[in-house]
Order: C-alpha cells, then sequence, then structure tokens
C-alpha cells in the first residue's frame, strides 16, 4: 500500500507540482479546526452537562490522548485509556471495560470529520458541485462507516472509498478522482493522528458520562 500511494502521488505531483501543496494544506488545516473545534464545543458542553470541570477532564484524558496521536491506533491506545480511567478519573472497572473497547470501534467522531472534509475536497478537486442533497449523504455515510471503521491506522482512508461513491465519486484508475484521492493518501498520515486523538478522547469521555450519570464515578479524583 505506500509503494503504491507513492506511486499515486508521483504522478500528481509531476504533472501539477508545488501548486498541489497549497489545497493539501487547506485540508490539513481545515480538519484540524474541526478537531478543535469539536473539543472546544462538544466535550465542554458535555462535560459541563455532568457537572465536571471540562479543564480537568482535558488534563486527565491527555495520556491517551497523546498516545493515540503518536500510534494513530485507538485499539493501541486501549492499555493506557484503561490505566487513565481507573486510576486517574475513578470510573468503575465494569463500565470503562465495556465503554472503552467498543468506543475503540463505534465512537469515530474524528473520523466523521475527516470523511466529511476530504470528500467536499475531492469532489471541489474534480470539479464536481455537491447540493445539499449529495452534503446530506455525505454526513449519513461518514457516520456510518465510522460506526465501522477499525481502531486500526489507516482505516479511515479506506472508509473514505465508501463515502466518495455514495456520491457517485468512484476511484477509478487514471481518473481524476483517484488522482486528488492519491493526495489525500499522501497526508493521511498526519490527518489520522489528529482524527485518532480526538476518537479517544471521545470514548473518555463517554465512560465519564456514563459513570457519573450511574452514580459511579469516584470525585474525589476530582477534586
Amino acid at each position: 500500500a505506500p509503494i503504491g500511494a507513492f506511486a499515486l502521488i508521483f504522478i500528481v505531483f509531476s504533472k501539477q507540482g508545488v501548486k498541489a501543496f497549497g489545497p493539501l494544506l487547506g485540508v490539513t488545516i481545515s480538519t484540524y479546526i474541526g478537531f478543535i473545534a469539536h473539543v472546544a464545543l462538544i466535550f465542554t458542553l458535555a462535560c459541563l452537562a455532568i457537572k465536571i470541570s471540562p479543564l480537568k477532564f482535558l488534563n486527565k484524558v491527555k495520556s491517551p490522548m497523546i498516545t493515540a496521536f503518536v500510534t494513530r491506533s485507538s485499539g493501541g491506545t486501549l492499555p493506557i485509556s484503561m490505566k487513565t480511567a481507573d486510576e486517574d478519573m475513578g470510573i468503575p472497572r465494569q463500565i470503562y471495560g465495556f465503554a472503552l473497547p467498543v468506543g475503540a470501534t463505534v465512537n469515530m467522531n474524528g473520523t466523521i470529520i475527516y470523511l466529511g472534509i476530504c470528500a467536499i475536497f475531492i469532489a471541489n478537486a474534480v470539479g464536481v458541485q455537491l447540493d445539499m442533497g449529495a452534503k446530506l449523504t455525505i454526513i449519513l455515510t461518514a457516520v456510518l462507516a465510522a460506526v465501522g471503521t477499525a481502531g486500526v491506522p489507516g482505516a479511515g482512508a479506506i472508509m473514505l472509498l465508501m463515502v466518495l461513491e455514495s456520491v457517485g465519486l468512484k476511484v477509478e484508475s487514471g481518473s481524476a478522482v483517484a488522482a486528488a484521492y492519491a493526495l489525500i493518501l499522501g497526508i493521511d498520515a498526519i490527518l489520522d493522528m489528529g482524527r485518532t486523538s480526538l476518537n479517544v478522547g471521545g470514548d473518555m469521555l463517554g465512560a465519564v458520562f456514563v459513570a457519573k450519570n450511574e452514580n459511579s464515578l469516584d470525585m474525589s479524583k476530582w477534586e
């Protein structure tokens, strides 16, 4: 796969030159703005809803999120996530032992942001105008695809193919869509780090949310 991706990227950059860097930088910045906005809005509102400090939550979840950022694997981060949930957050084992492994597969909020932005980028790159119906289709397909995405490095890039297919953008050999998809593959590792980190943060938030609503959260850990 890396050799194939390199070959596709080489063809694109040999034809377009350095001007291809601009759109890729835009995609990267847009995606990370989405990640940061999600943390600032959704994480904050969820923490306030259960009356815990968002800043304390982010401080406690720092280790799992950094590990996820480096490893690009929700599954590989599970031991750190469970250790943090147990020792630093006071979540009962019966809750985090179920919520975190399930979340590593089905809770892919970062992946959804990635799929939506990249699908729109590819459509724009090949000159396809997406109407509101197509954009809603991208949202729905991205949600469903993210639920089925494995918690391993690079899985989101495979799911992107499904999202593109849903709006008629087929990645076929030699097509403009394939060339645009190759550009995304070139920066996928950078995007994958951010989306995996956000995914893991969401898993931890879900476990805390359930524990607090069940009155099982050890609040002495949050003082």
